[in-house]
């Protein structure tokens, strides 16, 4: 399901940056008594697999379908607005929200019920620059691309620190965010949502910036997988191409993405964007299992969880979530109609054309990361 290195190291950074004065003050030498907790936090990864394993012999084929998907919805607390989300809980049996533009009071309202059903839900928005980016009431920071060049990994760290509390404070638990992608801010679809042009800058930023985001007990998710910079197509509207060579991508997109598998972070989003250098067959990431199995499952070595881009955009167009699914992908984010695409994923493994253990082990993997970031 996981693999026990990768997740052991996840818990590993968590504990070390309290330790160690959230990862960015002057080593110390650590005592005898913090080496033994932090023996007994690896051990937890453990302790939540076999909890995963043993709360997945007890759900239904439909309730670890539906873990694989993350509606949207606006963070607001109309009266239509629960009735649709309360349809989602309880009908579907979602694995998460994402939540849209709306106010704090009203995001909070949505995580709290979600915080309530069976198995408790990813709460997650797009805090590129903070909860103002979606939430009209909250606060508002630069976005990454007016971060300067010269500012210091610890201030990004402390950065995420900060807007994890902002988080927890709504009962928000994941960020799809930092923007890990290396673009030219001149041209381009990024922009300055990208922390810009300089791979090691963007990989040193955004992985600091998740960093600080796990350490204050939110899930980040690397996007937008394998690298969006240097695209011309918005995939909001189609699918994007990267014409890069495999040494360019090796030396350029990719690293970031390496960096951030390399230290333990646990989520990575995959864009709607082709690379034939990377799957010749001109899938879109997404559906792509050369990347998303191959490359960076295996190659990579990456255990965490795979989020598909929203598959209500134009470059997710024809997509469906059981080809998400086989490609390596965890979770369906915003599924145009997740009715429709939840059937057809129910008659997929019922007629054999997905195998049931590809459920299991998504499903597996997404209930091993709500233990291990205590939701459930």
């Amino acid at each position: 399901m996981v693999k026990p290195e990768l997740t052991r190291i996840s818990v590993l950074i968590l504990a070390l940056c309290v330790l160690l004065g959230s990862c960015h003050k002057k080593e110390r030498e650590v005592t005898p008594e913090e080496v033994e907790d932090l023996v007994v936090l690896s051990d937890r990864t453990q302790i939540c697999r076999d909890k995963a394993d043993s709360l997945l012999t007890t759900m239904t084929l439909e309730e670890r379908v539906g873990q694989c998907f993350m509606p949207s919805i606006y963070a607001s607390s109309d009266a239509s607005t629960l009735s649709l989300y309360k349809k989602y809980i309880d009908d579907y049996h979602i694995g998460g929200i994402v939540l849209l533009k709306g106010n704090l009071s009203s995001a909070k309202e949505l995580a709290e019920l979600g915080h309530d059903a069976k198995i408790p839900l990813f709460i997650a928005i797009d805090a590129e620059w903070g909860l103002g980016m979606r939430l009209e009431d909250a606060p508002t920071y630069p976005k990454n691309g007016n971060i300067g060049k010269d500012a210091e990994d610890t201030e990004l760290f402390d950065y995420g620190l900060k807007i994890a509390g902002e988080c927890r404070e709504v009962g928000i638990n994941m960020v799809l965010g930092p923007v890990v992608d290396i673009t030219n801010f001149n041209r381009g679809v990024i922009g300055k949502r990208s922390f810009g042009d300089n791979p090691k800058i963007v990989s040193d930023f955004g992985v600091a910036y998740a960093k600080g985001l796990e350490s204050g007990g939110v899930i980040s998710v690397a996007k937008h997988f394998p690298g969006h910079g240097s695209t011309v197509v918005d995939t909001h509207k189609g699918v994007a191409r990267v014409k890069r060579d495999i040494s360019a991508l090796d030396s350029i997109d990719l690293k970031p993405f390496k960096d951030y598998v390399n230290v333990g972070l646990t989520g990575i989003m995959a864009g709607h964007i082709q690379s034939l250098a990377l799957d010749p067959d001109g899938n879109a990431a997404t559906v792509s299992m050369d990347m998303l199995t191959s490359l960076l499952r295996e190659e990579m070595g990456f255990g965490g969880l795979v989020l598909t881009d929203a598959f209500d955009m134009g470059g997710a167009k024809g997509f469906l979530a059981e080809e998400a699914l086989k490609a390596g992908a965890d979770l369906i984010l915003s599924p145009s109609k997740i009715d429709k695409e939840y059937q057809r994923l129910l008659e997929s493994l019922k007629n054999g054309e997905l195998e049931v253990s590809v459920i299991n082990e998504r499903c597996g993997r997404i209930l091993f990361y709500k233990y291990l970031f205590n939701l459930l």
